[in-house]
């Protein structure tokens, strides 16, 4: 009942009473990047959506812009030799915060996105979109956060990432998505795995580790 109907149900109300309270931090996080450079406000891209008829779906993902417009696109920001080049003053506050992800607000509204769920693979990540195929992770409405983003988030490399996806499917439930809910707020307020130009830090961390 819940992963049927009650999870969209509450996914529609809260991201449209979240439109109406947050209208204020849009119009200054708006001015702050229009003040910052050049381009515009909000950036979308392509994104891998729920699993439909055994066929993968797609949807354009909508972000506040962090980087320039003359950053190579529909690349990950891990697979960009120097990020840090590209990110602009405000980005870097609102990727450490994850205030740039508050436009998805729409997307869960529209029903593309759940509040919680894995995070929506690029179109072109073929290999996490193949590892979470195992989980059974494709086949639920992708997030604004998950039970990978509070488990290493950045970090993670995509094996151990579909891994946690897929056992998010398996506990799936109201009480697990809360749980995912505030533990989204702790990581966020910590910067818990947020590591610009690297997924799998963890594991190289561990290995740099080993070798001292």
């Amino acid at each position: 009942m819940y992963k049927l109907y009650i999870k969209r149900i509450l996914d529609f109300f809260i991201s449209l009473i979240g439109i109406i309270v947050l209208s204020w931090l849009f119009i200054i996080l708006i001015l702050a990047i229009k003040l910052d450079s050049k381009g515009p406000v909000l950036f979308k891209q392509k994104r891998v959506g729920k699993k439909k008829n055994g066929e993968i779906t797609y949807f354009n993902i909508w972000k506040f812009r962090t980087m320039r417009i003359d950053t190579p696109k529909d690349m990950p920001t891990h697979m960009l030799s120097n990020p840090d080049q590209y990110i602009t003053k405000v980005g870097k506050f609102l990727r450490k915060t994850s205030l740039d992800e508050i436009p998805q607000i729409f997307n869960i509204l529209v029903g593309d996105m759940s509040i919680i769920g894995p995070r929506p693979a690029l179109w072109n990540q073929d290999d996490l979109v193949a590892e979470r195929e195992k989980y059974d992770a494709n086949d639920v409405l992708p997030g604004l956060t998950g039970w990978a983003q509070i488990n290493g988030r950045d970090e993670l490399e995509i094996p151990v990432k579909a891994k946690l996806d897929g056992e998010y499917v398996e506990k799936l439930s109201f009480a697990f998505d809360c749980k995912c809910f505030f533990g989204t707020i702790k990581s966020v307020l910590k910067s818990d795995g947020v590591v610009e130009g690297g997924t799998g830090e963890m594991a190289k961390k561990a290995s740099q580790d080993n070798e001292d």
